[in-house]
């Protein structure tokens, strides 16, 4: 899988300090090693000091959570970002509740 054109500016941004930590959810956590282990030779082997570590929810021995969403936006703050990457069917849903948290919300197409 590649590591995608996001996830290479969300970890560059943190390099920068623009970003103070980085999030992610997936409804099956036990998806979520084989993410972080892509990130890591996709983007931290490949580029000069890209720290490729996040807070990942909901835990990896969790096979399907359609709520997981609801973790990751409780480890976040009023005024970060979310950038949801979910089928068209669930952004509604996802991005209230972002928005309700006082996220700022990007919804990727």
């Amino acid at each position: 899988k590649p590591a995608g054109v996001i996830g290479i500016c969300f970890v560059d941004m943190r390099r920068r300090g623009l970003l103070e930590k980085l999030v992610l959810v997936d409804a099956c956590g036990t998806k979520l090693p084989v993410v972080r282990q892509t990130m890591h030779q996709k983007i931290g082997e490949a580029y000069k000091d890209m720290d490729t570590t996040m807070q990942t929810f909901p835990e990896d021995s969790v096979e399907f959570d359609p709520r997981a969403y609801k973790l990751g936006i409780a480890a976040m703050n009023k005024g970060d970002v979310a950038t949801i990457f979910t089928p068209d069917d669930t952004h509604f849903e996802i991005a209230l509740a972002c928005i309700e948290a006082g996220l700022h919300v990007l919804i990727a197409k």
